[in-house]
């Protein structure tokens, strides 16, 4: 019987938030309101949203030994979420980000860096860390570690979901032994050279057989393929502070979504509701709710649609 609902592997950041009135013209000068210290990271932060629903969860990755490294550790402490497996990386810096979020939308810049020295190897990865979990979420760094991770899954029949924002070397021996696909709106088009999103979806699923193909769209929503099925949910309009996080936010939803078993069209509604309400909150992990804040946003919120992509799943009935 698996110890844990969810594990993460994959990574974390610290973030170092400097929020300005607008984006500064290139080669400007410009103020900044306030500069904020805060936890994040794709996976971490998502494993985060799967605790704060309700989920048991484990987190496995690397930090540094510093001040940003201590911080992270600190922030995942006391969420429930079961960190015996981090690996503190001696004489290493934190990976960190500095992100610049313009206070008139919400949008945010980032600038990062991870040093080589966080690195997880594919040794550092056991089976028995997989089969702890229902469901193995992870990301396309560490390319060789989060493949051996997913072919553990797969050889055993845990179901993997991944998120993937850009193209990296060796990401081919990840695709094989992946469920659930759920990328940014640039990964489909420049891993296929596919430029319409529907039918780089469909060619990845084509190609790789996950069960499902999806990506986020931003303030557009999320789009997925499942069945020879096209699904389109619009986002919610939310009063946006920031959107720093709220695609991990959707991740660690989507999680959630599928180990309850949900339909896809609330699968990705709900994932969109939560996303949202983070965007409402300054920092990556600002405005993580709970199941019930999720479901009181898709009953009264307003949502807004992509023509095109609501038309083109339309037309497919």
């Amino acid at each position: 019987m698996s110890q844990f609902d969810v594990l993460g592997i994959g990574l974390n950041a610290t973030d170092t938030l400097v929020i300005v009135p607008h984006f500064p013209a290139y080669a400007g000068k410009a103020p900044f309101v306030e500069e904020i210290l805060s936890p994040g990271g794709q996976v971490a932060s998502a494993m985060v949203a799967c605790a704060t629903l309700g989920l048991s969860v484990k987190y496995i990755g690397t930090v540094g030994d510093d001040e940003r490294g201590r911080v992270q550790l600190e922030s995942l402490q006391g969420t429930g979420i079961n960190i015996d497996d981090v690996i503190v990386r001696k004489g290493c810096a934190n990976q960190t980000a500095y992100i610049i979020i313009d206070q008139s939308t919400g949008e945010r810049t980032v600038l990062w860096r991870r040093d080589d020295c966080l690195r997880l190897t594919p040794e550092e990865i056991t089976e028995p860390q997989i089969l702890s979990a229902r469901l193995l979420h992870i990301d396309g760094h560490d390319t060789p570690a989060v493949a051996r991770a997913a072919s553990i899954a797969r050889k055993h029949g845990i179901p993997v979901t991944v998120d993937v924002d850009t193209i990296y070397h060796g990401f081919d021996k990840v695709l094989p032994n992946v469920d659930y696909l759920v990328t940014s709106s640039e990964f489909p088009m420049q891993w296929t050279n596919e430029r319409d999103p529907f039918k780089a979806l469909a060619t990845l699923q084509k190609e790789y057989g996950m069960r499902v193909a999806a990506m986020t769209l931003g303030a557009h929503g999320s789009l997925a393929l499942l069945d020879g099925k096209f699904y389109y949910s619009p986002a919610f309009v939310v009063n946006c502070l920031d959107t720093t996080g709220a695609g991990d936010v959707f991740h660690g939803a989507f999680c959630y979504a599928v180990l309850k078993g949900m339909s896809m069209d609330e699968t990705l509604t709900f994932s969109n509701a939560s996303a949202a309400l983070n965007c409402t909150e300054i920092g990556a992990r600002g405005g993580i709710r709970g199941v019930e804040a999720a479901r009181s946003l898709m009953a009264r919120a307003e949502r807004r649609s992509n023509r095109d992509f609501e038309q083109r799943v339309q037309a497919q009935a």
